[in-house]
C-alpha cells in the first residue's frame, strides 16, 4: 500500500505549470504507475495548471493537490476565477467545441473522472483522478 498527498500553493503565472509538473513526475517516479498513465497525468496537471493561470484571476495563486493513493492518482487544481459553462464537465463537452480551447476537452479524454466540484468560497477547483496501473482483469 502506497499513500503520499503534496499541496503547493504556486503564483499564477506560466512558470508554475512546468514546477507543478515537475513534482508530479517526481512523485510518480516512486510508484509502479504505467508510462502510459504517467504521460497522461503529465499532460493532465499541465492543462489543469495552463488553465488555471491562463483563466485565474489576476495575482491569484494556484492551489494544487496531489494525492497518490495505491494504484489510483486524484489531482485538485485551485484558482480564483469563475468555471466555464456554469463548471458542469463531461466527457462529451464543451459543446461546440468552439468554447475556449483544447484543455477541457484533453482533460475529459484522458482522465478516469473529471469534475468542476465545490472548493472553498470563490475558488474553482477541478478534481481529477486516473488510475496508474492497467485494471486486473478479475
Amino acid at each position: 500500500m502506497m499513500r503520499m498527498r503534496v499541496t503547493l500553493s504556486l503564483p499564477g503565472e506560466p512558470s508554475s505549470v512546468t514546477r507543478a509538473r515537475q513534482v508530479l513526475v517526481t512523485l510518480l517516479g516512486l510508484t509502479d504507475a504505467t508510462e502510459d498513465a504517467r504521460g497522461h497525468l503529465a499532460l493532465l496537471i499541465t492543462e489543469a495548471c495552463a488553465n488555471a493561470v491562463r483563466h485565474g484571476d489576476t495575482h491569484s495563486a494556484v492551489d494544487i493537490t496531489i494525492r497518490i493513493d495505491d494504484d489510483v492518482c486524484l489531482l485538485e487544481v485551485g484558482n480564483r476565477g469563475s468555471t466555464p459553462d456554469g463548471g458542469v464537465l463531461t466527457a462529451g463537452l464543451p459543446a461546440p467545441l468552439t468554447v475556449g480551447g483544447r484543455g477541457l476537452p484533453l482533460i475529459a479524454a484522458l482522465a478516469d473522472t473529471v469534475a468542476f466540484v465545490p472548493g472553498p468560497s470563490d475558488q474553482v477547483l477541478i478534481r481529477i483522478t486516473k488510475h496508474l496501473t492497467a485494471a486486473v482483469a478479475g
